[in-house]
């Protein structure tokens, strides 16, 4: 794949400035454009998943910190949320399912727990073209490096996803956690 030729859509979600912003810096030297979108409250992530607030890209990389199989949110005063908006501070499959828009889009989150069978479903059925995450408590690094390595397989060598995955999940045994769903 052309180096100029990759857009990713960055999301980072409460906490996960320091990973959002090495992961930035990281693909920018390898030529991706990135699009930065911060976190902060349910319709943020919902603009990003919808297409609401995003154009033609490849990927999203949704750098979360996530428990059982949903991505952790802020909780808000209750005189904070907007209409509609989902309450509380965890981000689950019911919402991807009513709110993703993803057709062909791949997509990868870091958090721990949330390449959950049923978290990474919701994303094929929003139309991703895939979904990568950790399906357990993972080590910060491991999933940095993972991201990087996988990445980098994509963009410099033009592997494929399912190859440029299975060489970043070789790595140790804390990159093993992470998972692969595609489109069949």
């Amino acid at each position: 794949m052309d180096q100029q030729a990759m857009h990713i859509t960055l999301a980072a979600g409460p906490n996960s400035e320091l990973e959002s912003f090495a992961l930035r810096a990281a693909l920018e030297n390898f030529g991706v454009k990135v699009d930065m979108h911060w976190i902060g409250r349910p319709n943020d992530l919902i603009n990003v998943l919808s297409g609401k607030n995003r154009g033609e890209i490849d990927y999203i990389l949704l750098s979360f910190h996530g428990e059982e199989g949903a991505f952790l949110m802020p909780e808000l005063g209750e005189d904070v949320y907007e209409d509609g908006e989902p309450r509380g501070t965890a981000f689950r499959a019911e919402e991807i399912k009513r709110y993703a828009s993803l057709k062909g889009i791949h997509i990868i989150s870091t958090g721990c727990t949330l390449g959950e069978k049923n978290l990474a479903h919701a994303f094929i059925e929003a139309g991703a073209a895939s979904y990568t995450a950790p399906d357990d408590y993972i080590d910060g690094n491991a999933a940095f490096i993972f991201v990087l390595t996988m990445l980098y397989e994509l963009i410099n060598n033009t592997k494929t996803v399912r190859a440029a995955f299975d060489q970043a999940r070789s790595i140790d045994e804390e990159t093993k956690l992470f998972q692969l769903y595609m489109q069949k």
